[in-house]
């Protein structure tokens, strides 16, 4: 089904001549921004004792036999590489206070970073306890690593998990990434967790440094359940119920520019979903090809009791399949994430500079911003028709007397560098400036405004990849 006339009708209706926020709605939540110190010190401790556990484990006896060194450093490295695993999971695991505090992009930013020393780590756990053993049993390394698969539990269990996390790894790489499909990535990264399981039934079975150990055992097992929990809750539980509490269904579907549509629900308490303007869901469709799995849309506007709305861009294959959704279409959402609000202002001026879709998470912001706050919103499209929500855009900046620009052509003709930043935006040192849009937009602007004074702390940006 294409989406119909009557359907754009009703999405615009419900936006039309929006010039402020709507009432009785719960303003989202103000970030924390001890909290995220606060993280970083706990998974800092975390890892302290961590290490201390396995090395007062260790007795002169075993580390003077032949091997032993090798053998202890493996086991130190193995601790170490799943305590990393799992702060990764922590970083992904939608923590709210940590989304709020953060922000997706750094906590992503974050999980990739330590993701090649877990794995390194893993590896090297893996190559110091097999030379380790071969020189005690005085036999070949080759032959001391067969000996572990086919004669020790869950070695062989322990292997598959490696070559699992080694699968995530090599399609995490950005030239990889590049090429996968959204979907296919996820569902490699679904593996992640089966290959924890078997991880963690590898140590707690065969770990030495537990013999002996309770407490230590009780420690390594009382952190895999908490970060077990903290998923379960906030990936899986949490977002059931709070798509059952709110009942979403899609209403319409509107086509708002060439490739771009926007899917209009409807549902119940909306008024309670606690959401600023910039921040987005994890959207899960309910039908046959795309239940299994979600996708992050930023919200394009306010929610506006009983609807709220997300516009999205036809760029894989889930998102060309919203311009075929039908009325009716059950919904299910996890979230609201994202820092791209109006919390992160440090000032009382802001610059919204958006090309494509990226323009839709900034329209929802500028909606949500302080009446007093002087906004300037540059828009870059191919064509005029490119422009997403353009006369809501227009009539939200003419209602708080701010300044709109819209930059017209290709990318090649139509450079977003410093001299047409100053041009258009004088002050934009004095300015938040919030970015949104492809990648290479976003590095464009950001090395733009950064070189015409704008602080680091002032420079806030939402990115469409994954």
């Amino acid at each position: 089904m294409a989406p119909t006339k009557q359907s754009g009708v009703a999405s615009r209706a419900t936006w039309a001549g929006v010039s402020h926020p709507p009432r009785g709605r719960r303003p989202g939540h103000a970030p924390r921004r001890w909290f995220g110190d606060l993280f970083v010190a706990i998974a800092g401790l975390g890892m302290g004792i961590t290490l201390a556990l396995v090395i007062t484990g260790e007795s002169g006896g075993s580390l003077g036999a032949p091997g032993g060194l090798l053998i202890a450093g493996g086991r130190l490295a193995g601790f170490t590489g799943a305590y990393l695993m799992l702060l990764m999971l922590v970083l992904v695991a939608r923590l709210p206070w940590l989304e709020r505090s953060l922000g997706q992009d750094r906590l992503i930013r974050w999980h990739r970073r330590i993701a090649p020393w877990a794995l390194v780590l893993i590896g090297l756990h893996i190559s110091l306890v097999t030379l380790g053993y071969s020189q005690l049993a005085k036999s070949g390394a080759l032959r001391q690593f067969w000996e572990f698969l086919t004669s020790y539990p869950d070695m062989l269990a322990a292997a598959v998990a490696f070559g699992l996390l080694l699968m995530g790894g090599i399609t995490s790489i950005r030239i990889a990434r590049r090429r996968l499909r959204y979907e296919t990535w996820w569902i490699v990264h679904l593996y992640l967790y089966l290959a924890l399981a078997l991880a963690f039934a590898h140590q707690i079975v065969t770990g030495v440094s537990f013999i002996g150990h309770p407490l230590t055992r009780a420690a390594w097992i009382a952190v895999w359940a908490a970060t077990a929990g903290m998923v379960l809750v906030f990936r899986v539980l949490l977002p059931i119920a709070r798509s059952l509490r709110h009942q979403l269904r899609v209403v319409a579907v509107t086509e708002e520019a060439p490739g771009v549509v926007s899917v209009l629900c409807s549902g119940r308490q909306i008024s309670w979903l606690a959401v600023s303007g910039g921040q987005y869901f994890q959207w899960r469709f309910m039908t046959r090809e795309l239940w299994w799995h979600s996708h992050p849309y930023s919200l394009s506007a306010l929610p506006r009791a009983p609807f709220i709305r997300v516009t999205v861009k036809g760029l894989g294959d889930q998102s060309r399949a919203l311009a075929h959704l039908k009325p009716g279409t059950r919904v299910f959402i996890e979230g609201p994430y994202g820092a791209l609000t109006r919390h992160a202002r440090r000032s009382d001026r802001v610059a919204l500079i958006g090309a494509g879709v990226g323009v839709t998470p900034l329209r929802a912001l500028l909606e949500d911003l302080p009446a007093d706050v002087d906004a300037v919103v540059v828009v870059r499209a191919t064509t005029h028709e490119g422009i997403v929500h353009r006369d809501e855009l227009v009539d939200l900046v003419r209602n708080r007397k701010g300044r709109y620009h819209e930059l017209l052509g290709s990318r090649s003709d139509v450079r977003m560098g410093a001299s047409t930043l100053r041009r258009l935006i004088p002050d934009i040192a004095l300015r938040d400036v919030y970015i949104c849009g492809p990648q290479s937009f976003n590095e464009l602007v950001i090395s733009g405004v950064s070189r015409l004074g704008v602080s680091k702390d002032s420079i806030h940006e939402e990115k469409f990849s994954f």
